[in-house]
This record gives structure tokens, C-alpha cells and sequence, in this order.
């Protein structure tokens, strides 16, 4: 994405002494924090230290050596992505009266029987904080993620179907959309699952069938109606047109512009370039995958550094490397990592 650009001035702690250090940046109209790693529940006082500077910059995980500097300033909507929201709840206020516009993509699955997210807080507690977070912000800023969907050899689909319908009791009053997708085998996926046991797969095509149509039955009975999208699955949804399982897209350029109209920044002139709000609901984000419906944005993210260290995680190599960057990340930095 050519997103504009802008000179960031960078004070005296990162740059020359004898004066400014003007790097050329960034200014994305979205901010995507992150798909690479929980910035809520571990990264909040970073994350909130570059929000009050102004900017951040963000290494390509590819080339190490490539530094982007990502201006704030014309930043229409944040997105955050977590699964445990509550470390960060002392930073909505401020991040409001800025006059940001931001809502919360948020994972809640149920794996505990299997070991598969071992440092998420129990089930009850995640429950909670998501109610929590959406009494604060409204239903329509906390999207609910069950992601991924998998099996294994205690955990047939009808199972999987039972946890997701009794979380989808609990939460459809607090949010508008349940979005998932079904397991992708990386490489670093296979080696983690492996690590908790044998057998953890990705459903079968019949399988994948028999979740989307329960999914889509059971979801009627619940005390609110709930969108339900499916991440980069277009072929489960062809086959199954009939459930009415939506296309979804994280980055939603349609929700962003509905937010963003009750936002200081919609209400102050000169903050924004001027764009239409209908311009967000338009665009491919070509960072993505090819089935990706995601609106573009900016992700400032880092892999390899998130102690949640779930199992299927395609973001983390291994503990090892987890636990070497950790040591790595230091208070006051530009980059998180």
C-alpha cells in the first residue's frame, strides 16, 4: 500500500545530539496492532508511549536491516488484536480522548481441555474482560474471533460445534460478529501442535461443511443476532452459499467508517486528508493473502514475541526464540522489537 508520506522529526534520545533527525515516514490511514503479536496484553505501555510521541517505527521481519517510520497523525482507526484485552483497559481512556477511532478484533476460543493456549487466563476470566470491554466500547467494537478452528482426537467437530455454541450464548450480547477460519498446517504450526500431542488437524472438507451449517443453525438460537464471516475461506463458503456465512474482512473499511463518524478526529478539521469515509469500504490490502477482504493497514507488530505462546500459532518459531527476543525488547524503544 503507497500510503502518504510524511517527515518525522525524531528528538535527541534516537537521533544526532547536535540537533533533529528528520527520517522520512509513513502516514497510514489504518493502524493494525497487531496481527504479529498481542500488543494489548503485553505491549500496552510501548504502544501508548509512541501514540503520545507521535510515531513508531516498524522493522521488516525479512530484512532486519529495513526500518519503516509509521506516523500517528493521520491515522484514521486503530485495530487491535488480542486475546486478553484487561492489561490494556487502563489505556482506553486516553486513547478516546485523542479522539482515535480503534475497535478490537478478540480471540476467545475454547481449548483448555487440550493445552493448547497455556498462559491465556482461564476461560471464565476471558469471558469476562470481553463483556467488560464491550460495556466500555459497545457491541459493535469487540468482533469476536473463535480462530482457528481445529480437531483432534478428543475433539470431533459436533464437540468443537458444543464449545462454540455455548460461548456463542454468552457473548452475542456483547458483539455484532463472530468471524473464524479452520487451521492452516504451517510449518511452525505442525511443530507446536506436535509439542502438545499427537492428532491435531485441520477439519476435513465434510468436516468444514458440517461446522459452517452448525454454525449457522446454532447461531439462531442465540439472545442476539450475531454475524457470522469466515477469514480467506472461499471455498466453504461456495459450498455452503445457504448458511449465510459472510465473507469477512478484520480490516473493515465498512465498519471503520461507521466508528469513525462519532470520533473527535471526524469532528476537528485539518487532522484528516480529507478522505470520504466510503473510500475505506474499497481497496485491497496486498500485504495479505489473495482471499483476503481485509481493508489496507499499516501492521507495527513484531513476530517471535508473544508469551502467550499458543500451540497453532503460525506468528511464534518457537519458545526459544520467543524467549530470546524477550530479552531483547527494551522500554522507551522506537520499534518493539
Amino acid at each position: 500500500m503507497a500510503w502518504p508520506r510524511i517527515d518525522i522529526i525524531r528528538p535527541r534520545t534516537f537521533g544526532p545530539p547536535s540537533g533533529p533527525d528528520v527520517r522520512q515516514g509513513i502516514a497510514p490511514s489504518v493502524i493494525s496492532a497487531s496481527r504479529a503479536t498481542d500488543i494489548p496484553a503485553f505491549y500496552g505501555s510501548w504502544f501508548m508511549e509512541r501514540l503520545r510521541a507521535g510515531y513508531c517505527a516498524w522493522k521488516n521481519p525479512f530484512n532486519a536491516r529495513q526500518t519503516q517510520f509509521v506516523s500517528f497523525s493521520r491515522c484514521r482507526c486503530l485495530v487491535f488484536w488480542t486475546k486478553n484485552p484487561r492489561p490494556f483497559f487502563p489505556y482506553l481512556a486516553e486513547i478516546q480522548a485523542r479522539g482515535y477511532a480503534f475497535y478490537f478484533q478478540y480471540t476467545l476460543n475454547d481449548y483448555e481441555a487440550e493445552g493448547l493456549e497455556p498462559h491465556l487466563p482461564p476461560l471464565a476470566e476471558r469471558i469476562a474482560a470481553f463483556c467488560e470491554l464491550s460495556d466500555r466500547l459497545g457491541r459493535e467494537r469487540v468482533l469476536w474471533r473463535f480462530d482457528p478452528l481445529l480437531l483432534g482426537p478428543k475433539l470431533p467437530a459436533a464437540a468443537l460445534l458444543d464449545r462454540l455454541d455455548q460461548l456463542g450464548e454468552r457473548l452475542a450480547p456483547y458483539t455484532e460478529k463472530l468471524a473464524f477460519s479452520f487451521l492452516d498446517m504451517y510449518t511452525s504450526t505442525r511443530r507446536g501442535l506436535m509439542r502438545v500431542g499427537a492428532g491435531f488437524r485441520p477439519p476435513s472438507q465434510e468436516e468444514e461443511d458440517e461446522l459452517c451449517q452448525g454454525i449457522a443453525e446454532r447461531r439462531k438460537r442465540w439472545p442476539k443476532p450475531v454475524t457470522v464471516a469466515a477469514c480467506c475461506e472461499g471455498a466453504a463458503l461456495a459450498r455452503n452459499a445457504n448458511a449465510g456465512i459472510e465473507r469477512n474482512a478484520c480490516v473493515d473499511g465498512a465498519l471503520i467508517s461507521r466508528i469513525s463518524q462519532t470520533s473527535q478526529f471526524s469532528q476537528t478539521s485539518g487532522i484528516w486528508p480529507g478522505i470520504p469515509p466510503g473510500e475505506l469500504r474499497s481497496g485491497k490490502d496486498t500485504g495479505q493473502r489473495n482471499a483476503c477482504a481485509c481493508t489496507p493497514s499499516k501492521d507495527i507488530g513484531a513476530y517471535a514475541t508473544c508469551p502467550h505462546l499458543c500451540a497453532y500459532c503460525y506468528a511464534n518459531r518457537s519458545e526459544k526464540t520467543v524467549s530470546a527476543n524477550l530479552e531483547r525488547i527494551r522500554p522507551g524503544t522506537e520499534t518493539l522489537l
